[in-house]
């Protein structure tokens, strides 16, 4: 049996502000994401522009906060001019990044709009591929200017009176990544230069917008994190964050480096964080960078082809620059998606999927200070999956929308005494390589303090696969702060799947076996679960 859990939270040991970009999703048009779930004309909920008002509906009443668009290597190669105005006259263009015929029908003012409707703030990021700085300009002046220019009058005549008023810009996505197109990765000094002056003119149309400089795309990437380095030492004070992606995975088999995944993430993030700080010390300036992990996920995978140990750079590369002879463009046909499809691809995983998901979104959480904005790549489908005629949950639902609406507020330290197990190291690949991880610790927990609503939340995972646990959970610090409930996601079997014919496989519940008493909580966490214990204020109005 293992021992008993404790975590202890206390009120002074805060974190820092949780920005509420955190909970956020990203949205790249690959597949039938955009042709299918976001946009048929053809289906019975759509709108005058072809959107589908059964998955806006659903993605509203999630609260989801942003969404970071329209991609993902999809905008190295595309040019948003294209997909403005009538829409007879845009023009369709073949799309490199994913082999696919991309006709504009969803373009600039689409995806923008798409996301007003969702209730979502928009993540914006620009060609920094094929792109130049002139259209880097042209952008901010077409989305967020508010008349009298060439491109703000032509918002204007195309139906769209008043500005967007995007914040946030991505400088380019994934510039080092050798499977980019137009990659920047044998200059990154040309990159940080290019970003820097790109920064600076999108800031002279709009001073009120904040700028993404990507780093390195990937720890596994042969160099890392020098790349990230240069590039900072030329853009440094003129960019507002860096931008990370990750994907965790490991052999379903593996339910401790699956489980564990938020682990995995710890030493990109503190080696990111690391760097910027050197460089803010370097340079003698003010200015603090923050994180954006604007790509993320965490999923089984059974690795592919040989495996080279040692991530030598040309086994990296190749695996990058091969080319397939057998290679074909592909036209997706919105209201060809099929039905009952179900979520995901790894589906008879879907609670470890869930959890190792969960997990990652706790680290965030644990480092609110610095990360600031987090949009989990497939987070659109965890939240809303769809086939051409429906719009269902998925179990990775629930944790997402629990965080977005009990992580609120600050964020604080907590301290947690578990068993440990340790994972070996593994190699997926030639890429997918990690190195081994010792005390790992069963039980994960973040808090979120919400002081103007007087609530006080905290989330655990048990990563245990084999036990459930006993858990002591101290918050006698909070001096008037009563206990509400403890909500739980578990299932008892690991292959259950959510469908359209049982879509509660897999549901919270409220646990019973929730005691307070002298303002610590006990109760029992099942295994692979997760976990909100909530609080509220009573003495005060």
């Amino acid at each position: 049996m293992p021992k008993k859990a404790t975590v202890v939270v206390h009120p002074s040991f805060k974190i820092g502000e949780i920005s509420p970009r955190l909970y956020g999703a990203f949205l790249e048009p690959i597949g039938t994401m955009v042709n299918g779930s976001m946009f048929n004309p053809k289906q019975a909920t759509a709108d005058e522009k072809g959107f589908r008002r059964d998955y806006i509906n659903a993605l509203k009443d999630t609260g989801l906060p942003a969404i970071r668009l329209p991609g993902g290597n999809f905008v190295s190669g595309w040019n948003w001019k294209d997909s403005i105005g009538p829409l007879e006259k845009r023009k369709t263009r073949l799309d490199l990044a994913w082999a696919q015929y991309y006709t504009n029908e969803v373009g600039h003012d689409e995806y923008l709009q798409w996301a007003e409707l969702v209730g979502a703030e928009s993540l914006y990021t620009i060609n920094l591929g094929t792109g130049d700085i002139n259209d880097a300009i042209d952008i901010v002046e077409y989305t967020n200017h508010e008349g009298g220019s060439y491109y703000s009058d032509l918002r204007r005549e195309y139906g769209r009176e008043d500005p967007y008023g995007v914040k946030i810009w991505y400088l380019g996505n994934e510039m080092d990544g050798p499977w980019q197109i137009a990659s920047w990765q044998r200059d990154p000094r040309g990159y940080g230069i290019l970003a820097n002056e790109a920064s600076k003119a999108m800031k002279w149309v709009d001073p009120t917008i904040e700028t993404i400089v990507c780093v390195s795309s990937s720890p596994f990437l042969a160099h890392y994190p020098q790349w990230d380095l240069e590039v900072l030492q030329e853009c440094y004070e003129n960019v507002d964050y860096i931008s990370l992606h990750h994907y965790h995975a490991a052999a379903p088999d593996n339910y401790g480096a699956l489980l564990g995944s938020g682990e995995y993430f710890e030493d990109y993030i503190n080696t990111e964080i690391a760097l910027c700080d050197f460089l803010q010390t370097k340079m003698r300036s003010p200015h603090q960078i923050m994180l954006s992990f604007d790509e993320y996920g965490a999923h089984p995978s059974p690795g592919r082809g040989e495996i080279h140990y040692g991530r030598g750079p040309h086994n990296i590369y190749a695996m990058f620059n091969s080319y397939n002879p057998n290679r074909k463009f592909v036209r997706h046909d919105p209201n060809n998606m099929g039905q009952g499809r179900r979520y995901g691809r790894m589906q008879s995983y879907e609670i470890m999927n869930t959890i190792a998901s969960a997990s990652t979104m706790l680290t965030f959480l644990n480092h609110a200070d610095r990360i600031k904005i987090g949009c989990m790549t497939g987070g659109l489908r965890a939240l809303a999956a769809t086939d051409r005629d429906n719009v269902w949950r998925t179990a990775l639902y629930y944790p997402f929308t629990d965080l977005i609406k009990y992580g609120k507020g600050t964020a604080l330290q907590t301290s947690v005494d578990c068993d440990t197990y340790d994972v070996p190291a593994y190699a997926l690949d030639d890429y997918t390589q990690y190195d081994t991880k010792e005390g790992i610790k069963y039980i994960q927990s973040a808090a979120a303090i919400d002081e103007e609503n007087n609530e006080l939340n905290v989330f655990v995972i048990n990563r245990s696969w084999e036990t459930d646990n006993t858990i002591e959970l101290d918050v006698s610090g909070f001096v008037g702060y009563q206990f509400i409930e403890h909500i739980q996601l578990y299932t008892d079997d690991i292959e259950a799947q959510i469908t359209l014919e049982n879509p509660d496989a897999i549901a919270p519940s409220i646990s019973k076996a929730a005691k307070f008493e002298n303002g610590k909580v006990t109760s029992e966490l099942k295994k692979i679960s997760w976990n909100v214990f909530r609080f509220k204020r009573t003495d005060q109005k």
